[in-house]
């Protein structure tokens, strides 16, 4: 993890921790380090953002930044983060940014790169940006005159990724009642026109965004308002996304929640069936659960587990050659189809399961058994976090709770890669043991770093 990037970007409180200024030289150096080995004097720069009240004046930062390093940028407007890694590609651009914090609350803000090839940048050029923005080992190249770059807009933007979306479906939603959390974010410009498109009845929830309520009680992390109106109406199943829509979580028609470990094993189960799951492999992360390991086991599916992110979830799909992978959070890549975790997309697949096998979704996630699991976070200080992989007293705990759960169970102590967190996930057959395994370790780690 970075100086400025995280596993997801970067991210910070806009206009204190993510200021214009930074985002201003993030773009510049962006254009530099993307487009060095390029020939255009002129390089495209595609910039989407979500619904937050900070993304117009983040925008104008990066605008700023680009044209003064002779980028040409095209703005997408209001989109899903999935769309500019796709449309970075349909319309040959030199790379793309979206500006999103994601599943962060609305004072948050962010900035994810995405290459020519639309995939998030790796390390090593996210090393490289940072050492031109923090350490200036580099000047930035500012042109003048006819060097400057200009700015236009991509009209059609939302609707060429509809469009994209809808081809990737090999079954149509025709007949279903579904209800859609948009979140208040980038999904509300895209999810029901897609949806309906598809075929499907729609009753659209947190769709009216007003740049403050984006994920605020809401969306893929904030289920409980879907569950109450999926078990109250008329309507099969809904689903629900994030901020910027790169995850998707679902809710079955008795109220329960599907998390992306379930969508994965039905969706895996499918691709399987079909002989499209590349190598019989399903890549997933630490962070997934021993259900679905014994899932991948039960029905020999090769299961891959990488560290936490959907980037690292990524690079090991390109490295041996697979083609389906995703987190528990929701973020699912079906990398036949697009480069990074897409929700609507994975929704869609979803549902078009559901639909052809004219079949309940809480019938179909029985293929799977969910271990118990206990997550807890815990709120650091910037010192705290620094110090966290080097406290001796945390390292001897999380030993022995190790030992005391055997073969039981397992424990994961990570630092959160997006927020100025701990996260400690305990799994295992016992609920009671893992709960009061987890909440002492939880408080162990308040006191020492907190």
């Amino acid at each position: 993890m970075g100086r400025l990037f995280g596993t997801d970007g970067a991210r910070g409180v806009a206009n204190a921790e993510l200021t214009c200024e930074l985002a201003m030289n993030i773009g510049k150096a962006a254009a530099m380090v993307l487009t060095a080995s390029g020939k255009s004097k002129h390089p495209t720069i595609l910039i989407g953002k979500d619904t937050r009240l900070s993304s117009d004046m983040i925008e104008g930062a990066l605008i700023a930044g680009l044209c003064s390093v002779g980028a040409d940028v095209v703005l997408l407007g209001v989109v899903p983060t999935p769309a500019v890694a796709y449309l970075v590609r349909k319309y040959k651009a030199d790379a793309g940014i979206m500006i999103s914090a994601s599943h962060n609350t609305f004072e948050f803000n962010g900035i994810k790169i995405f290459s020519s090839e639309g995939f998030k940048l790796p390390d090593k050029l996210e090393e490289e940006i940072e050492s031109i923005v923090l350490d200036h080992t580099k000047p930035y190249e500012m042109p003048v005159g006819r060097g400057l770059g200009s700015v236009e807009r991509a009209d059609d933007a939302v609707n060429d990724y509809i469009e994209h979306v809808v081809q990737t479906v090999p079954y149509r939603l025709d007949g279903m009642k579904i209800a859609v959390d948009c979140s208040n974010g980038s999904a509300s410009r895209t999810a029901e026109k897609l949806f309906s498109k598809l075929g499907a009845k729609c009753t659209m929830l947190f769709d009216k965004p007003d740049g403050l309520n984006i994920n605020d009680n809401c969306g893929s992390t904030h289920l409980e308002n879907l569950q109450r109106y999926v078990m109250e109406n008329d309507v099969q199943m809904g689903v629900a996304f994030d901020g910027d829509a790169d995850r998707c979580l679902a809710v079955d028609d008795n109220g329960d929640v599907v998390d992306g470990d379930f969508i994965m094993a039905v969706c895996a189960m499918d691709l399987l069936s079909r002989e499209k799951l590349s190598k019989n492999t399903a890549v997933g992360t630490v962070m997934s659960n021993m259900g679905f390991g014994r899932f991948c086991e039960e029905n020999n599916i090769n299961f891959v587990a990488t560290g936490v992110g959907d980037r690292y979830v990524l690079e090991a799909m390109l490295k041996d050659g697979y083609n389906f992978g995703g987190e528990q959070s929701g973020h699912v890549i079906f990398l036949d189809y697009t480069t990074t975790g897409d929700g609507q997309l994975t929704a869609a697949q979803l549902l078009s399961i559901v639909n052809r096998r004219q079949t309940k979704l809480s019938y179909i996630t029985k293929l799977m058994k969910r271990y118990p699991q206990v997550l807890l976070n815990v709120k650091v200080t910037p010192s705290g976090k620094e110090k966290f992989a080097e406290d001796e007293t945390i390292k001897e705990k999380i030993k022995s709770v190790e030992e005391e759960l055997g073969s039981r169970g397992r424990i994961l102590v990570r630092l959160s890669g997006t927020e100025p967190l701990v996260r400690v996930m305990i799994e295992g057959l016992d609920k009671d043991l893992i709960t009061r395994l987890a909440n002492e370790t939880a408080n162990l780690i308040k006191t020492r770093l907190s």
